[in-house]
């Protein structure tokens, strides 16, 4: 029996270009859709890699920005409208130092992150914010910048690298060939690498909001595209990959649906709805 729908957000359930602030949204067929499923008693959860700030921010307007949410790739669950946190699992700071060390050392130019207090506090290191597109983590123009020292002298819920020249996509090869003990690197499509502390994503974040609710994983349903995806959709009781997914996402997925900008999402719930009229 349907009981949760956990859902990404970018590539997944918003339409929309996510380089292009203000562009995306949910659609009226799929809030409708999800709407309805509410009304029948299901609990839909976005899980995003965004912060909570960030989440309720994408969904304004509906009734997913006062709900459940699972934010920074799994590193916390929080209610959107209460402000309550159920779990919060943080990366140490010994861990994220050697983690960032390694990877310097293969890439100079590379800067930092710490996300912290819950996902509002963004201290970055000198030099990143001039490699940021506008809107990107969702945080204002204008923003304060650390010593390297600062930004690793405190555990993260999230931690961030990007490079102004070397893609995304090889950094995360670079660091999966550390294996830095305590960090575990993903990417979500943004241009920057992603650590949460080992052990630590989206299928874990939602056992456990699942274990607090009382919902079994084969009463869920779990949406996604990319990588930071994948664990959340191998352990849901039905996994289902967007049009637009990465390969490894496809590859654990128990169906394929529309993209995300053709109502990918809307297809799979109203077929679900049916099933629980």
């Amino acid at each position: 029996m349907l009981r949760l729908i956990a859902t990404d957000l970018d590539g997944t359930l918003l339409s929309g270009d996510p380089a292009a602030p203000g562009s995306t949204r949910v659609s009226a067929r799929t809030l409708a859709a999800l709407e309805a499923a509410r009304d029948a008693g299901v609990t839909v959860v976005p899980a995003s890699g965004r912060q909570a700030f960030s989440i309720a921010d994408a969904l304004s307007g509906t009734f997913l920005s006062e709900g459940l949410a699972i934010a920074a790739n799994g590193a916390i669950g929080v209610h959107l409208g209460t402000g309550r946190t159920y779990f919060e699992n943080l990366l140490a700071p010994d861990a994220q130092a050697a983690f960032f060390h390694g990877l310097q050392a293969r890439f100079p130019g590379v800067r930092c992150v710490s996300v912290r207090d819950g996902g509002t506090t963004f201290v970055p290191q000198r030099g990143y914010v001039g490699m940021m597109d506008p809107g990107d983590h969702g945080r204002p123009d204008v923003l304060p910048e650390f010593d390297l020292d600062a930004v690793l002298s405190a555990p993260s819920l999230k931690f961030v690298v990007r490079h102004p020249e070397v893609g995304v996509d090889d950094l995360l090869a670079a660091a999966l060939e550390l294996a830095v003990p305590g960090c575990l690197p993903t990417t979500s499509g943004a241009p920057f690498l992603e650590v949460s502390a080992a052990g630590v994503d989206k299928g874990a974040g939602l056992t456990e909001l699942c274990g607090v609710l009382g919902i079994e994983r084969a009463d869920v349903v779990a949406f996604g595209d990319n990588r930071n995806d994948v664990t959340m959709l191998a352990w849901a009781g039905h996994g289902v990959a967007m049009g637009n997914a990465l390969p490894e996402a496809l590859a654990v997925a128990d169906e394929v649906t529309a993209r995300h900008d053709a109502d990918g999402v809307a297809v799979v719930v109203e077929r679900l709805r049916a099933g629980l009229a």
